[in-house]
């Protein structure tokens, strides 16, 4: 098998919860401001591990942020959680289509 492949000293799992934004133009930049907001607060709730947001460089204000967990139950819990934080209001409010999320596991 090659690398990535197996278990034998392979990593513990780390699941990756996928979120996606898409922001109009008039409110990227609010919506940029609430998205950090969201994931600096994700720091202080067991299970989370770490996160990364990246933005489409062929459609500005398609946001994508990467976050890993300890687990699945973990990821349902916070987001459940936090559901009626400000914060994810605003989000919300500002998209111009729901947001989505994707969980995932890395396979490579």
């Amino acid at each position: 098998m090659g690398p990535g492949r197996g278990d034998r000293g392979r990593a513990p799992l780390r699941l990756k919860a996928i979120w996606e934004f898409r922001y109009p133009p008039e409110v990227l930049a609010e919506g940029m401001d609430v998205v950090e907001a969201i994931w600096d607060d994700m720091r202080s709730y067991a299970g989370y591990l770490s996160h990364v947001i990246v933005e489409d460089v062929e459609d500005p204000g398609h946001i994508l942020v990467v976050s890993e967990w300890t687990s699945s139950e973990d990821a349902d819990r916070v987001r459940d959680e936090y559901a009626e934080n400000p914060n994810r209001v605003r989000a919300d409010e500002l998209v111009s289509e729901p947001r989505r999320r994707i969980v995932a596991k890395r396979v490579a």
